[in-house]
């Protein structure tokens, strides 16, 4: 069985999920035995400030001094727990002393295994605003849609100041629903990308006309996958 490390806290929510269902998922497969994981664990609160300021040097020199860590600790191979933080992947994968699995290509895999054209993304506002997501997409020919600008900024306010955290209101949730139901049918998209790991906690009982691909569960089953290689 090989040996996971994680970054977390970059959102604690989705640390807590990734934790909880790689445990279960390994050991349900294993006959009962557990992963051996090394979690180090960041702030959410100064990626948001490194994207902010937009100091991607900066933000790239934090993550990588966790990646580090990890190194030392025995893993072999790595993953981010937040999705926003890909925007220095390139830098991180020169960077790391071990393989990082990344959720754009675990997604983009599965979206094209799917037969997928057009996708909606919602997500934090750097994720929806920059390319650094669309950009595997864009490679096999998949075209990405998001937000106009003002629900654009609902969905990153929701997630930075209330999922982030946990909190779960209910108009917060009936507002992303409208913004999702908008992408899908004005702007024709097939299915809505969960672009960001604390979505799922707003979607979990939202019916959508198309599939809500969840990039957090994607990702943790790959790298259930891998643990047991």
């Amino acid at each position: 069985m090989k040996k996971l490390g994680l970054i977390g806290g970059t959102g604690p929510e989705s640390t807590i999920v990734y934790y909880r269902e790689l445990t279960q998922g390994v050991a349900k497969r294993s006959g009962g035995v557990f992963p051996y994981m090394t979690i180090e664990s960041l702030s959410v609160v100064d990626v948001l400030r490194y994207c902010a300021e937009d100091d991607l040097q900066g933000l790239a020199d934090y993550l990588a001094a966790g990646f580090e860590h990890l190194g030392k600790s025995g893993v072999d191979f790595a993953a981010l727990t937040g999705i926003t933080v890909h925007i220095v992947m390139d830098e991180l994968k020169k960077k790391s002393p071990v393989p990082i699995i990344s959720m754009m290509d675990v997604t983009r895999d599965y979206a094209a295994a799917k037969g997928y054209k057009k996708l909606a993304l919602m997500g934090t506002q750097p994720t929806m605003e920059k390319d650094f997501f669309k950009k595997p997409f864009w490679e096999k020919g998949i075209e990405i849609v998001t937000p106009e600008a003002e629900d654009l900024m609902v969905v990153g306010n929701a997630i930075e100041n209330e999922l982030e955290y946990g909190q779960v209101k209910p108009a917060t949730v009936e507002r992303l629903t409208a913004i999702a139901h908008g992408l899908i049918e004005k702007k024709g998209a097939q299915a809505l990308i969960l672009g960001c790991t604390e979505l799922p906690l707003a979607f979990e009982n939202v019916t959508l006309p198309v599939e809500k691909i969840d990039v957090m569960r994607l990702h943790i089953a790959r790298l259930t996958d891998l643990i047991l290689e």
